[in-house]
């Protein structure tokens, strides 16, 4: 199946969790070739509060939403993305009570990084794929989702 026959809002949907990939990815690059400790702290705040809004989404409204179509399809994709997410989150947390200058500061943040690539991976490549080839309607989860991200990104950024 070409893209020009997904459907409109299954597109939207994914692409808007694709946006998020790409952004966090852009992220974490930059955070590589960065040397002030100032800078290396915004971006890793930056992350951390993107990857956060990311994964309350997925777990609130799109992982659901995807069990309740397909069980046997999905299930065991989103059980390993959620095993991901904790682990994601507990470094995350960890990174929030840190400093650019304290010890396992840039480790971490690159293993959030190499956690967070894998995860997209799958999804990208494993879990996307079938949510097109089943053909799995997100009408109603847009307008959620949306929202959401909104609220969260004001909250988080307010």
């Amino acid at each position: 199946m070409n893209k020009s026959q997904i459907p409109t809002a299954q597109k939207e949907v994914l692409s808007l969790l694709l946006d998020d990939h790409r952004k966090v990815k852009k992220l974490f690059k930059d955070f590589e070739s960065q040397a002030d400790s100032a800078k290396k702290d915004a971006i890793v705040k930056e992350a951390c509060t993107e990857l956060t809004v990311h994964a309350q989404i997925e777990e609130q409204l799109f992982y659901p939403f995807l069990r309740d179509q397909n069980t046997d399809a999905f299930g065991d994709l989103l059980d390993e993305a959620l095993v991901e997410h904790a682990s994601a989150k507990d470094l995350i947390a960890q990174l929030l009570d840190m400093n650019p200058e304290d010890d396992l500061y840039d480790a971490k943040f690159t293993v959030l990084g190499e956690y967070v690539n894998h995860h997209v991976t799958e999804e990208e490549d494993e879990l996307f794929p079938k949510v097109i080839s089943k053909k799995v309607d997100l009408r109603e989860l847009l307008p959620a989702m949306k929202q959401m991200k909104e609220e969260m990104l004001a909250q988080e950024l307010g």
